[in-house]
């Protein structure tokens, strides 16, 4: 399967859940929060540092929830840019059926 590239938006997203996660992990160490969440530190640290922009669903509930974020809070503070949300090519349709 062929990925297509991430728009400017999208990485620019990726950026702000990665600067998110940060500050909302504290002084917590990545080891730990990793292992809690289920992931890999590897995986943690990528996110972290946007290098993977748009990281699987599952992965952003479960650090989330290890974080004390809600889902709610993380995709208002990742779409804080204003204007309209441009959503990820994979999810758009079902996003704007949630949103209808």
């Amino acid at each position: 399967m062929v990925r297509l590239p991430l728009t400017p938006a999208e990485v620019e997203r990726g950026r702000r859940l990665g600067a998110l996660l940060r500050r909302a992990r504290g002084e917590r160490s990545m080891l730990g929060t990793a292992l809690d969440a289920g992931v890999s530190p590897e995986t943690l640290r990528k996110i972290e540092s946007g290098r993977v922009a748009t990281p699987a669903f599952p992965t952003i509930a479960a650090i989330a929830d290890v974080l004390g974020l809600s889902l709610d809070a993380v995709w208002s503070e990742i779409n804080q840019s204003g204007g309209e949300v441009e959503l990820a090519r994979s999810g758009r349709n079902a996003a704007e059926r949630l949103a209808s």
